[in-house]
């Protein structure tokens, strides 16, 4: 969806300012509360590390993930084998290959990868979902996973067939793992979610993601 329209969307989702915080996954809900942790866990040989991964508006996914202990910095934008040079306009249109995307920077002394893609499968957005998440349709918002080196590739993969094996969700689960490079967003999306957090969007679609990773994971919370 374009901002245009995410803009457009403003008066329709504005009564959501008042209502209950819930995440609204068709199909996926229940689920989303009974994700395990992940059985292959990389051992850490640093205190930094990075994490690509995409669901959806990035706006959310980074705000979610700007909560997480451990977590340094998130960067809002693009990922794919294009995503060199591209821009919000460019990949709204759904044809460049590109998927908005978070660059997560973190210590995984305090949050495992494996953690992190946890939380990415429990709250942050619905793995369920085939180009599209909540009211964001195209490609752009497809599911994806981008690891960084073997190690999270082996981590990546395992779990989503772990997740798949135990039939976690009542879907299949749509996640891709690729490759590409990143490139960052536009300045006026960085940080969009904690400098507009009562824009109606981000009411509507983003903040109940917060409030689940609150509840769901506690130790890994940070406010």
């Amino acid at each position: 969806m374009t901002l245009k329209a995410k803009l457009g969307l403003s008066a329709i989702a504005a009564a959501a300012i008042a209502a209950p915080l819930t995440i609204s996954w068709s199909g996926s809900a229940e689920a989303a509360t009974n994700v395990p942790p992940a059985a292959l866990v990389v051992p850490a040989t640093g205190h930094r590390e990075v994490a690509v991964l995409a669901g959806g508006c990035f706006w959310g996914i980074e705000g979610v993930y700007e909560h997480v202990k451990g977590v340094s910095d998130v960067t809002s934008g693009f990922a794919g084998a294009r995503a060199s040079g591209a821009s919000y306009e460019q990949v709204s249109t759904g044809t460049t290959g590109n998927a908005e995307a978070v660059r997560i920077v973190f210590d995984p002394t305090q949050v495992s990868y494996a953690q992190l893609l946890r939380i990415f499968f429990s709250v942050a957005h619905d793995p369920t979902e085939v180009n599209r998440q909540g009211p964001d349709t195209g490609p752009q918002y497809r599911s994806a996973i981008f690891p960084q080196n073997p190690a999270q590739a082996r981590v990546a993969r395992a779990y989503i067939a772990q997740l798949g094996k135990a039939h976690v969700f009542g879907r299949p689960i749509a996640t891709r793992i690729e490759s590409g490079g990143f490139t960052a967003a536009e300045a006026y999306h960085q940080d969009f979610m904690r400098k507009n957090p009562n824009y109606p969007y981000i009411v509507f679609n983003d903040r109940p993601k917060v409030a689940a990773l609150k509840q769901q994971f506690p130790n890994y919370w940070r406010g």
